[in-house]
């Protein structure tokens, strides 16, 4: 029988939400057990052949060939390889404060401990990736963060878990939808970009903006820009086709009409508004009391 180790451990990991500690692949002779033991993280173990048994809050499962069982941190398990049939299995250890979401993903709620997965092949070659990178160093560390999720990827797959469809999600396509318009509202997007960032239909992405914002996503796009454009025309002497570009408009003239859409004032007629009531409550902060002369 042999046996592999690789012990992965970092004391201030980069990934704090989600990061490998170890991992580790092992033949195991007739009737090995280990345990009963607590662990302090989070630790799989999948089985490439053979059968064994986990125990765990007075139960007892049978695991087999693809399948896998989840230690929790903090609970009192055992393990043991069958005595005819022993198990060769491999494992990975990891914590983080997005490990219960990526396990869920991967099938395993709060009250699963099992797991299956026909992949074997290809969660034995990610583990045989990891074992490579066992050299500290940014490359190394980078590379087992990427296989990790890969690693994971996989039981997504073979899990097969829908997106739930509530209100919970509903919100964080809008969310996400927002934070891309907020990075690239400079750029020349279009609803249709929006909708492949967050993988929805337009359609469904206008229905969400509607019933949520009661904007369709192109009418907070061009709020959103407008916002940007006036901050712009009074807080610096940018010329007007330079804002226009800055806010994702190629056209002056479709800005302008946007513009004036928007707030009701042509770019210049606003920058000349604004600028004079600045200057106005700079000299006189008394000025909005004393009415128009």
């Amino acid at each position: 029988m042999t046996q592999q180790y690789s012990f992965l451990k970092f004391k201030d990991p980069t990934f704090e939400d989600f990061h490998l500690l170890y991992c580790g692949r092992q033949d195991c002779p007739s009737g090995y057990s280990f345990g009963p033991a607590v662990r302090p993280n989070y630790l799989i173990h999948y089985v490439i052949k053979g059968k064994g048994y986990y125990y765990v809050n007075d139960r007892k499962y049978t695991i087999e060939e693809k399948q896998g069982f989840l230690i929790r941190p903090g609970e009192l398990t055992f393990y043991q390889a069958d005595e005819t049939d022993p198990w060769t299995y491999l494992w990975i250890g990891f914590d983080g404060s997005k490990a219960k979401t990526y396990l869920k993903y991967g099938g395993m709620g709060e009250t699963d401990y099992t797991f299956g997965c026909q992949e074997s092949e290809q969660l034995t070659q990610y583990l045989e990736q990891m074992l490579e990178h066992d050299t500290w160093g940014h490359y190394h560390e980078l590379s087992l963060q990427g296989i990790l999720f890969l690693f994971f990827a996989t039981l997504a797959k073979s899990a097969e878990l829908p997106y739930e469809e509530d209100v919970e999600t509903d919100n964080l396509y809008i969310s996400k939808a927002i934070e891309y318009i907020q990075k690239n509202y400079q750029n020349p997007i279009l609803v249709t970009d929006i909708a492949n960032y967050v993988s929805l239909s337009r359609t469904y992405l206008t229905t969400l903006f509607q019933q949520t914002l009661h904007l369709s996503p192109q009418q907070f796009l061009m709020k959103f820009r407008i916002t940007k454009a006036s901050e712009l025309l009074i807080n610096s002497e940018l010329a007007v086709h330079t804002i226009a570009n800055s806010c994702g408009y190629n056209d002056p003239l479709a800005f302008s009409k946007a513009f004036k859409k928007i707030t009701g004032l042509s770019p210049l007629n606003y920058r000349k508004a604004n600028t004079q009531n600045h200057y106005k409550r700079d000299s006189d902060p008394h000025q909005h009391e004393k009415g128009n002369d």
